[in-house]
């Protein structure tokens, strides 16, 4: 049994070219927002299911990739085209050759790859919804019904979505619904850029059906909500060199902390830090997790009061403690401090 499972519906390969010494260097990975979670929930020590669907000899070929990363594949194999692209960083800059999203899930291939994350994840206790690599891949409202399916059945789930799969699963009711404030803008659920905006927003998050609102803001504090109130968590700024993946890399930490036995609350500490991490490195989803604890002692975490109208700052409530630090190696620890 994993620690966490993964409902990734289409990972991708990745073909990125980069120059080392004056001559091409090809690099070859499986990627998509499900995996680069995954990858860093295996850095900070948990294990993962990945249930998703293998494509043609794109799939095969991703099989190998994911499990060679020590990720448990559990994959609805099926024909066709999968989700690729090629990338070119010989200029410094990410310059796209092709890309393609990969077919559309036929009804029985949607249908095996919802029982086996189903199965999975009522196995692990703690799912994460990830979006797929096209828009046409599957229908959104499987992500209303699998949130549904997998609370009434005992599983935390956490999702990190935009768009119609946003809406449908937290329809479903989520534990843990991570989205920045660039998607709410997208999506029209964000129509004000004033903090009160913000706060509304999540406010209404919370009440159709997300236990916990963690809204990401670019370089800015992120601000969670839940049953206790507000707080903005602040992360060391590092000097940048991909912003991709640095979501994916908070969420993972956020579900790394909850399979720990932490609240949302406590494990988005973890997430900030590996988020902040994930910005120095071309890699994503990667770093290490002696990093990843060195940088949660620079997270601050601050309350904001809501008066329904706008945050106001408190004095900050404090820095992780050495003792959080020697919680994330040692969750068993009785006496160890989580920082709040």
């Amino acid at each position: 049994m994993s620690d966490v499972t993964i409902f990734a519906p289409s990972p991708t390969l990745t073909v990125t070219v980069e120059e080392h010494d004056g001559e091409p260097d090809i690099h070859l990975h499986a990627g998509g927002q499900g995996v680069w979670q995954a990858r860093m929930l295996g850095r900070l020590g948990a294990s993962v299911t990945m249930c998703c669907a293998l494509t043609g000899e794109i799939g095969r070929m991703l099989r190998h990739l994911l499990e060679d990363e020590g990720l448990t594949v559990v994959g609805v194999e099926r024909d066709g085209t999968g989700s690729a692209y090629v990338h070119d960083r010989r200029g410094g800059e990410r310059r796209i050759i092709a890309e393609a999203a990969g077919e559309p899930l036929a009804r029985h291939d949607l249908d095996e790859l919802y029982g086996v994350a189903l199965r999975d994840g009522l196995e692990s206790g703690l799912v994460i919804l990830s979006g797929p690599a096209g828009d046409e891949t599957l229908p959104a409202d499987t992500y209303r019904r699998l949130a549904a399916d997998l609370r009434e059945g005992g599983a935390k789930v956490v999702v990190d979505l935009a768009g119609k799969r946003l809406v449908a699963a937290l329809e479903g009711g989520v534990d843990v619904l991570k989205v920045s404030d660039e998607e709410l803008v997208a999506d029209g659920l964000l129509t004000d850029d004033s903090p009160a905006a913000l706060l509304a927003t999540m406010r209404d998050l919370h009440r159709r059906g997300a236990a916990a609102v963690i809204v990401s803001r670019a370089s800015e504090p992120l601000l969670l909500l839940d049953s206790d109130g507000f707080i903005e968590v602040e992360s060391p700024r590092m000097e940048v060199a991909d912003t991709r993946g640095a979501g994916d890399s908070l969420t993972a930490g956020v579900a790394a902390g909850i399979a720990r036995g932490e609240s949302a609350r406590e494990a988005v500490v973890t997430g900030a830090a590996a988020g902040a991490l994930n910005v120095t490195r071309h890699g994503l989803g990667t770093g290490d997790p002696e990093t990843i604890a060195q940088l949660r002692e620079s997270v601050t975490v601050r309350e904001l009061v809501d008066d329904s109208a706008a945050g106001v700052t408190q004095p900050v409530t404090g820095h992780v403690s050495p003792d959080g630090l020697a919680a994330l190696a040692d969750p068993e620890r009785p006496d160890a401090e989580v920082p709040r």
